[in-house]
């Protein structure tokens, strides 16, 4: 993907295996926006449905290394039942393969808990947790 390439617009949806294996891939990256995948394998429902959403490219200047990612919106369903938002940077080769949401249905409510949903921070402080994961 060249940098004159526009964010894919592509809702992608994924189980917890794969987000936690994308969010591990983050950390060993050194990406700036992931999560503790520590944390995402303890919080996340073990059979949740999960949302990437691109938001931006991102790119690291400082470490010509490391390729342009894809930073997305994530909706993370968590054992609870409860959704919370976070972002996560991801590389395209990662992205691409990941199954698309098809259903203008689904899509639009996916949309709607993300512009509601908490922060994983916000999640984490409501529950008197100040560490962020």
């Amino acid at each position: 993907m060249n940098s004159d390439e526009p964010v894919p617009r592509e809702l992608k949806v994924l189980d917890t295996t794969s987000l936690v294996r994308l969010e591990e891939r983050a950390c060993e990256l050194g990406l700036n926006q992931r999560l503790d995948p520590v944390w995402v394998q303890a919080n996340a429902a073990s059979n949740g449905t999960h949302y990437l959403w691109p938001a931006l490219w991102n790119s690291l200047p400082h470490r010509p290394g490391i390729p342009r990612q894809i930073r997305c919106e994530l909706l993370i369903t968590l054992r609870s039942g409860e959704r919370v938002m976070s972002l996560l940077d991801v590389l395209p080769g990662g992205f691409a393969p990941l199954a698309r949401v098809t259903s203008r249905a689904e899509g639009m409510q996916v949309s709607q808990l993300l512009d509601s949903s908490p922060s994983v921070r916000e999640w984490l402080l409501s529950r008197g947790v100040p560490d962020r994961p």
